[in-house]
């Protein structure tokens, strides 16, 4: 999906652009390397730091490591490699301050482990000239429990992910602040993250729309959510089903 998301973020040009299951290499690495779990074998992007970062020139690029493990080229050769999350952020918007934290377990360092992985988080409180609030945006990813049918259903790992979230929010956000949370939570709509979420002061702008794509198999269309504090007006909110560039859609949000 390399050339669909390449393409599409140099296009959207976002203030902020928030992504989950990003990689960076700790060596020079080939442009391709496969990841292997217990469950997937994926032939992947070594550095998408990197790649996001030349479509978008001028930009600050924030890494978040959740755990380092080795990837592989064709060969067989093995590269030490970072999996996490990242954002982008464009010139002319003032970095107040950063958070990065985890919502579920703590950094891993000697490989990738059984799931579940890590869940991080990361925030930036912005400025922008001429606004009269800052805004925090912050995205995490969430709990991924296994590949069964009930993979998203709630648990009580699930709904402490949510209180974690809000308790890292509340380390980099003041009552004055607008406030973005977005991210692959792998919760369903009716969950009790969500309301955990809501009940903080945050409206959900997804509901019932589907965040999935064609490239995820299973019948569950929901995933992927975007949460406002009510003081912003919301100008526009899209998760377009095209173009494909991953097996979620982006959520696009104009406040």
């Amino acid at each position: 999906m390399w050339p669909a998301l390449g393409g599409w973020a140099g296009l959207v040009r976002a203030d902020v652009l928030s992504l989950q299951g990003v990689t960076q290499p700790k060596v020079p690495s080939p442009p391709w390397l496969n990841y292997r779990d217990a469950f997937r074998s994926l032939n992947q992007r070594s550095n998408l730091v990197a790649d996001i970062s030349g479509r978008l020139p001028g930009y600050t690029a924030q890494f978040h490591a959740a755990c380092e493990g080795p990837m592989s080229d064709n060969g067989g050769r093995s590269y030490p490699s970072a999996y996490g999350l990242a954002q982008w952020i464009a010139p002319g918007l003032t970095v107040e301050t950063r958070l990065d934290g985890f919502v579920h377990g703590a950094f891993r360092a000697d490989g990738w482990g059984d799931a579940p992985l890590p869940c991080g988080f990361q925030a930036s409180r912005l400025r922008l000239a001429g606004r009269a609030r800052p805004i925090t945006v912050a995205h995490f990813h969430g709990l991924q429990d296994g590949e069964g049918a009930d993979d998203m259903a709630d648990t009580p790992a699930r709904a402490q992910q949510a209180r974690q979230a809000l308790s890292l929010l509340d380390q980099i956000a003041t009552s004055g602040d607008d406030v973005v949370l977005s991210g692959d939570f792998n919760v369903r709509p009716n969950s009790e993250t969500l309301r955990v979420l809501q009940d903080w002061g945050l409206r959900d702008l997804v509901g019932d729309k589907a965040t999935r794509t064609s490239l995820y198999g299973k019948p569950q269309r929901h995933g992927s959510y975007m949460l406002v504090s009510r003081s912003i007006e919301v100008k526009r909110f899209d998760c377009p089903a095209d173009p494909v560039v991953s097996d979620h859609r982006p959520l696009i949000l104009e406040v």
